[in-house]
């Protein structure tokens, strides 16, 4: 994974000493995912947390914090789902039980149906191709990335 993530531009860096975040021993920083092994719970957290930085324009990415609105929140849902299905890892990886307030099995339910919470915005950022229009496009459809950063 930290290779997948450096290699697209995402900074992985090791921190210890991180203060109280959303997800232990993760934090965003300066366009870079900070990990502190000890504290990390759910490996799938990492992956969401790179989505908040791909998900961020270009100009903002490297500020101290990111501020995400609520469509880059839900659009990081689906760039996690994206990357979890390009490094072969399994949906649960990242929408595992009691993920996303206790809804993480119904959003691994939805992704497998279809129904891609998110999709739309990352279509708008030219990111990736909703399966409707792929065909159209000639492209391959999401989860396919036609690039990974906004």
């Amino acid at each position: 994974m930290g290779a997948f993530l450096q290699e697209i531009g995402i900074p992985l860096l090791a921190a210890s000493s991180l203060l109280e975040t959303n997800f232990p021993g993760l934090d965003i920083q300066y366009g870079a995912v900070m990990v502190d092994e000890t504290r990390v719970v759910y490996v799938g957290d990492i992956l969401h947390e790179a989505g908040h930085v791909a998900m961020t324009k270009a100009e903002a990415r490297n500020a101290l914090r990111l501020a995400p609105t609520g469509g880059e929140e839900l659009s990081t849902m689906a760039w996690s789902y994206a990357a979890a299905m390009h490094l072969d890892l399994d949906p649960e990886t990242v929408f595992y039980p009691g993920s996303y307030l206790n809804n993480g099995t119904v959003l691994a339910e939805n992704f497998a149906q279809g129904n891609y919470v998110g999709l739309p915005l990352m279509q708008a950022f030219g990111m990736t191709t909703e399966p409707k229009n792929a065909a159209a496009r000639g492209v391959p459809p999401f989860p396919h990335m036609l690039r990974w950063l906004r």
